[in-house]
């Protein structure tokens, strides 16, 4: 028996078939005014939280002799205030060595604020300030967003306050490197303009719940631009709120990527093919009293795998400072474990 079909991929067919069953076909207006809607909507809900911060700093005498800097530098960006009694978070880089932190609000209110904290390896900070009746912007699980999800990012670029941009999520879990020279993970890639000024602010979901931080573009392109991760803001923010800082473990050595010979590579069966030359060992530091010497290649940390800094980066967590671990080297062509106790690092950045 042979069957007939109606093809509904041409218009005048579909739209018949819309009339057949009594519903009106979407218009194009329909379909841009439910877009504009939707950013409309995100942005009446987030904007009375978004903030714009200016700082001031003062350059350290270095700077101040090699660029004949003033002794005092402007600058500013943006924030967003994500608790009730005034914290709010914004990008590192904007605050990082503040001497004056000044905040103002979209109705035109005006505090000084304090630095709770700041996070260089991850671009996070929070400061606070103390006001009545602050509305809070509610921050998101990023793990639930998509590439291709409607996302709005509000700032103020360039000093024009509470600018409005939208785009979509153009990627996940990219990586992205801080000032500090650590790895950020699970950033956000979005098409959603951004420019100087609107780093520290939210990127947000057409629902209006906050999953980025704003945070970086690429200025030879156009439409790359990163976020911070709204699950790591939360993270890094809960413990800047609880201690000021984030600690890492560090265990004192400088190095470099290196590629591993092939035969040692098969001979010690050896899950990488590359790892971490040592060319320098910090005096009185972990690695010294592991017998850690300069030329020694690491390949592997807490019976982990690591083919280079940024590898090792990750496993020198908070958890590890104090914990006797082992550490795989290969000293000339003999794989050896060597077994290490990290510090609390000293400066937020470097193995």
């Amino acid at each position: 028996m042979r069957r007939k079909f109606r093809l509904l991929s041409g218009s005048s067919g579909s739209a018949a078939a819309v009339r057949d069953r009594g519903v009106s076909p979407a218009s194009d207006d329909d379909l841009l005014d439910a877009y504009s809607k939707a950013v409309i909507k995100a942005a009446e809900k987030v904007s009375p939280s978004v903030v714009n911060i200016d700082v001031r700093k003062n350059p350290t005498r270095n700077e101040m002799a090699n660029a004949r800097l003033p002794e005092e530098m402007r600058g500013n960006g943006s924030g967003f205030v994500f608790t009730p009694d005034g914290f709010i978070l914004t990008n590192s880089h904007v605050v990082h060595q503040a001497s004056r932190i000044e905040v103002t609000l979209p109705d035109g209110r005006r505090f000084q604020a304090d630095l709770v904290g700041d996070d260089p390896d991850t671009d996070l900070a929070v400061v606070r300030i103390n006001g009545p009746n602050l509305v809070a912007a509610p921050l998101g699980d990023s793990n639930s967003i998509r590439v291709g999800q409607l996302v709005i990012a509000i700032g103020n670029p360039y000093g024009f306050q509470y600018t409005v941009t939208s785009g979509v999520i153009s990627a996940l879990g990219r990586s992205l490197r801080s000032m500090s020279g650590r790895l950020i993970d699970n950033i956000i890639q979005t098409d959603a303009a951004l420019n100087p000024g609107n780093s520290g602010g939210p990127l947000v979901t057409s629902q209006g719940e906050v999953i980025g931080v704003n945070t970086a573009m690429i200025l030879a392109a156009q439409g790359i631009c990163f976020a911070i991760a709204s699950n790591t803001a939360k993270f890094v923010a809960g413990k800047l709120i609880k201690e000021g800082k984030i600690r890492r473990s560090y265990i004192g050595l400088g190095g470099q990527n290196i590629e591993l010979h092939r035969r040692l590579v098969r001979f010690h069966r050896l899950p990488v093919e590359s790892g971490i030359l040592v060319v320098h060992v910090e005096k009185n530091s972990p690695a010294v009293r592991a017998d850690l010497s300069e030329g020694d290649v690491i390949i592997g940390f807490d019976n982990q795998p690591i083919a280079g800094i940024d590898d090792l980066h990750r496993v020198l967590t908070e958890e590890k400072v104090g914990v006797r671990t082992a550490l795989t080297i290969l000293r000339r062509s003999e794989k050896l474990v060597l077994e290490i106790v990290p510090e609390e690092s000293r400066t937020q950045a470097g193995g």
